[in-house]
């Protein structure tokens, strides 16, 4: 299973980007009906100043690494990461 943790004060941005998660994990369910993401939010300040640097805009965590922060990532870039942590 996937974890990925969206991190960020306010709550659209994290929509945003739990959206562009939820997408990709669709897409690739078709190449891998098995595969599980289990996707949390943080708005805590001592959370998200654990990982990133940047309060305003969202960061991504995928098993607990740090991919995107203080800025959207796009779709493509969360296929990546999303392919990358379940080949390792």
């Amino acid at each position: 299973m996937i974890q990925a943790m969206i991190l960020g004060l306010r709550q659209p941005e994290r929509y945003a980007v739990r959206r562009l998660l939820v997408s990709a994990h669709n897409e690739l369910k078709v190449q891998h009906p098995c595969l599980a993401v289990a996707i949390t939010e943080s708005h805590d300040l001592c959370e998200i100043d654990k990982y990133a640097m940047v309060l305003t805009l969202p960061s991504l965590l995928i098993n607990n690494k740090l991919v995107c922060s203080g800025r959207f990532p796009t779709r493509q870039e969360v296929l990546t990461w999303l392919v990358e942590a379940l080949q390792s």
